[in-house]
């Protein structure tokens, strides 16, 4: 992965700067932040969008990505789903989409994704990736209903050598219509990462696409989380297309399902009460889609492993 210049942040720029124009049509909300940083609220104390999440989304993997709305109809319940692509799906996902930056002052506490972090880079996962970003300006995604006090403006300023009036900052909770659609937009994210804690090599992965429910908002965040995952975890779809041999194609689709963690079978909610809250507890394999289909293209086979299961989507999404 060769390093960029002027890239995932002016991708998502452009983006931003597209979000903006049609504020209105969206139903967000733009404003500057006491440091001249740029705060968009998506759903916060705005009504938002699933345009304004998909459009999110997009942001987050730094414009390497097209994320789209199409109806399933196979699917009685909840036919919409959300659809993600990408040519580049390690850069688009782990190099920008992921939220891995742990970011907190005091009691505000946040999970940073969006191509911000590979001018960071911060993180221990971007000692797998060899890409570099130089850009001028930078726009981070927070999965929250507060915008970002002046500690953490200053701390992602200072991470990534930019003034803070460079820095964009797009928020939403995840009972918004946008932070739900973002959230479940990272059905290709949650495989990319799986992948890499399975140490499969990241350059053999070339192509991906996945696909996941959008299930109805709800204001209680435990239950809102809940169904998030579950959309993931229980509803997923991904085809990855991989160089390599077929065995290794078919060992990575034997173990990229969340049906392969320990902790597969219940609602997420319940899992996350059953661990007290303590989100690290949890299996970590769990967080991958219900279905996966590997192709591996040197050989032209491809393999499957695990399945949607429309009995837990109706517990969980209702």
């Amino acid at each position: 992965m060769k390093d960029g210049s002027a890239f995932l942040n002016d991708n998502a720029q452009r983006i931003v700067d597209g979000m903006i124009g049609d504020a209105e049509r969206l139903r967000i909300v733009v404003s500057k932040g006491p440091l001249g940083e740029r705060l968009i609220d998506a759903g916060a104390k705005t009504a938002g969008s699933v345009e304004a999440g998909l459009r999110m989304a997009e942001a987050a993997m730094g414009g390497l990505g097209s994320v789209s709305v199409f109806m399933d109809r196979a699917e009685q319940k909840w036919p919409f789903t959300v659809e993600v692509r990408s040519s580049q799906p390690v850069l688009a996902c782990l190099g920008s989409q992921y939220a891995g930056w742990n970011l907190s002052a005091q009691d505000y506490f946040a999970m940073g994704s969006g191509p911000a972090r590979a001018l960071a880079r911060v993180e221990p996962l971007f000692e797998a990736l060899s890409y570099r970003d130089t850009a001028s300006s930078a726009v981070l995604i927070l999965e929250t209903g507060e915008p970002p006090p002046r500690a953490i403006v200053e701390k992602v300023g200072k991470a990534t050598g930019l003034a803070t009036e460079k820095l964009t900052f797009l928020y939403a909770p995840t009972q918004s219509l946008a932070g739900g659609v973002q959230i479940v937009a990272r059905a290709l994210e949650v495989a990319l990462h799986k992948i890499n804690d399975l140490k499969f090599p990241l350059e053999n992965v070339v192509d991906g696409i996945g696909a996941a429910p959008i299930p109805a908002p709800h204001p209680d965040f435990l239950t809102a989380m809940g169904r998030t995952n579950d959309a993931i975890i229980y509803g997923g779809s991904v085809q990855l297309f991989v160089k390599g041999s077929a065995k290794e194609a078919s060992k990575l689709a034997e173990k990229l399902p969340s049906s392969a963690s320990r902790d597969y079978g219940q609602p997420f909610a319940d899992i996350f009460t059953r661990f007290k809250g303590d989100f690290y507890a949890i299996d970590p394999l769990l967080f991958s889609p219900a279905e996966v289909i590997v192709t591996a293209i040197e050989t032209g086979d491809t393999f499957r492993a695990g399945r949607r299961d429309p009995k837990m989507l109706e517990r969980s999404l209702g």
